[in-house]
């Protein structure tokens, strides 16, 4: 499915992955501050550090000079993820006054997200929670003696409630009343529970029963099946080669357009080019060519920029190998 990304995000995005001046993808050694949010086995994940200006004498007067991540995930979790730490940085703030940058904040800094993409915002403002406590630690600042409740015990504390995720009870109670959740769509485009294999939608103690407990139980929910129904006509697809929704014809076109449109203006800007060699499937073999052929960034260009854009822009089930 193709994505509809302002115009703001997507050069967010492209800058990044390109490495100009004044983009935040990377990491700081030895950082002040350090957090992490998400799954890499599940597809997203971020990492957060930055760096203060310490204060000689009161470490809650520190200053945030550098913010950096690194994030597995798509255009909106790297465009997300350099809107926080241009917020952060632009506005001098201290750790703690950067926790009150919300998700809000940075959906209205990107100029929107598609719905099913705000789980991107949510996971960069929960990995600047980590990071400040982390930071908070090594300082020695109480930062519940200053009424700033990071929630570090949900997890330890609370039952696993999605288990693909590793969330939490409390912590989804939390993020349903916080973001004003009411639906199990709106849990999943928010913090990605139940996105994956969905079987905590509807169990006792699962995400349907969350809502009810926060809001009051409301429309009768359908009957959930105790099994899928199989379709005898349908057989498996090789996981390494899948087949496309469309026509050999119609992907082939769909990821040339993708390109033309998208990705070689971006490569050319900086003297390279790419050339689609064959399509198999759902994998689409590619060489870089001019001035991105031998880069030492060449592999992160053909995963972050190449794959993500035409998984965005064309099935999410592209895979892109270089030759």
């Amino acid at each position: 499915m193709a994505w509809e990304y302002s115009e703001k995000t997507k050069q967010l995005f492209m800058d990044a992955v390109h490495g100009k001046p004044g983009t935040h993808l990377g990491e700081i050694e030895n950082p002040d501050g350090f957090g992490e949010h998400g799954s890499l086995a599940c597809g997203d994940a971020i990492r957060f550090t930055f760096r203060v200006r310490r204060h000689p004498t009161d470490p809650t007067q520190d200053v945030i000079t550098e913010a950096r991540y690194l994030t597995f995930g798509c255009t909106s979790a790297i465009a997300a993820s350099e809107a926080l730490c241009t917020l952060i940085e632009q506005g001098g703030r201290t750790p703690i006054e950067a926790l009150k940058i919300t998700n809000q904040d940075i959906v209205n800094y990107l100029e929107g997200l598609p719905r099913q993409k705000i789980h991107c915002s949510v996971m960069g403002a929960e990995a600047l929670e980590a990071a400040v406590f982390n930071w908070a630690q090594k300082r020695g600042v109480d930062l519940q003696s200053l009424g700033v409740d990071l929630h570090t015990d949900e997890r330890a504390e609370g039952r696993i409630v999605c288990k693909c995720f590793s969330l939490s009870e409390p912590y989804i109670l939390r993020k349903i009343r916080e973001l004003n959740l009411h639906t199990i769509p709106e849990i999943t485009n928010a913090i990605k529970a139940g996105g994956a294999c969905m079987t905590c939608h509807h169990v006792p103690g699962g995400l349907q029963d969350l809502l009810d407990k926060t809001w009051g139980t409301g429309k009768p929910q359908l009957k959930v099946l105790s099994q899928l129904p199989i379709l005898n006509d349908v057989s498996a697809k090789p996981v390494d080669e899948e087949q496309p929704s469309l026509s050999t014809y119609q992907f082939g076109k769909k990821i040339e357009k993708a390109v033309d449109q998208y990705v070689r203006p971006m490569l050319r800007k900086d003297g390279g080019d790419v050339e689609i060699v064959d399509i198999k499937g759902t994998l689409v073999y590619c060489r870089l060519v001019g001035a991105c052929q031998g880069c030492a960034h060449a592999g992160q260009t053909l995963r972050i920029l190449v794959e993500q854009t035409l998984k965005e822009m064309v099935d999410e089930r592209v895979r892109v190998i270089g030759v």
